[in-house]
């Protein structure tokens, strides 16, 4: 790793850490995107084969290009898509906890928190935290994800 990607990374950590989100979270955050983009990567396939679905059963198989044959792997998406729910929902809940006392009962809408977006092309970050306000009124989270910060 060179400097220019050493700051990189801090400065990723540094806004995700002023977001709420504790350096351990951070730290699983940027493996979790790390993991999410390698899996799209061989869902697209390599020179080997690829990453295909079952669609009967939804479970993953590697298919070998040389030989046709598919055999079992470890569902990595489901499991990083299971750590991601945990952390951004221990962060919604330890960020909007202190909200919700007196001002909540006053509010009008619902409190909301950080939400993400997952990009399953492999050219770029698999993962994306959307800030409330980072999509603007009558826009869809697929047309202005680019707004929020990319988790890489």
């Amino acid at each position: 790793m060179n400097r220019k990607d050493a700051e990189r990374l801090t400065r990723q950590a540094d806004t995700l850490r002023s977001l709420g989100f504790t350096p351990e979270e951070a730290e699983a955050l940027r493996r979790i995107s790390m993991t999410l983009h390698r899996w799209y990567e061989l869902e697209c396939g390599d020179g080997n084969g690829g990453i295909e679905r079952n669609e009967e059963t939804g479970r993953p198989y590697w298919y070998n290009s040389y030989s046709g044959r598919r055999s079992p792997v470890a569902d990595r998406e489901k499991g990083a898509l299971k750590r991601l729910a945990v952390i951004i929902g221990e962060r919604n809940r330890r960020v909007m906890l202190p909200e919700l006392g007196k001002a909540a009962c006053l509010r009008t809408g619902p409190v909301r928190g950080v939400q993400t977006y997952i990009q399953t092309d492999p050219r770029g970050a698999a993962l994306y935290i959307i800030r409330p306000g980072d999509v603007p009124e009558g826009h869809t989270v697929d047309s202005c994800y680019s707004r929020g910060i990319c988790v890489y």
